[in-house]
């Protein structure tokens, strides 16, 4: 069996993605207040909850995931690549994360 791996994109990469593609889910793993007080969409499932929630998912080929400075999101698309059941998933890591916008 060959190893998930994840590909990292740009901000701008994601957006128009994420309106191109009807498969692709964008999951915010920041905590809830941070999602709250800025976001770029898409789901909230904070880093620590990601693995409990994964079933939220489960329908989308494409995952991109996302945090403030892309180091949170890191951890979360390398846990996804993880699960075996996945290994035909496309999972994507916004480089730099939100903090790339501004």
């Amino acid at each position: 069996m060959t190893k998930n791996t994840y590909t990292d994109i740009s901000l701008s990469e994601t957006r128009e993605l994420l309106r191109s593609h009807t498969d692709a889910a964008l999951i915010d793993v920041r905590e809830s207040w941070e999602f709250e007080e800025f976001n770029e969409g898409g789901i909230n499932i904070p880093l620590a909850e990601i693995r409990e929630k994964r079933d939220l998912l489960a329908s989308y080929q494409t995952i991109v995931v996302i945090c403030t400075n892309g180091v949170r999101s890191k951890v979360a698309a390398m846990d996804y690549c993880r699960i075996p059941e996945w290994s035909s998933k496309r999972i994507l890591h916004v480089k730099g994360g939100i903090i790339e916008a501004e």
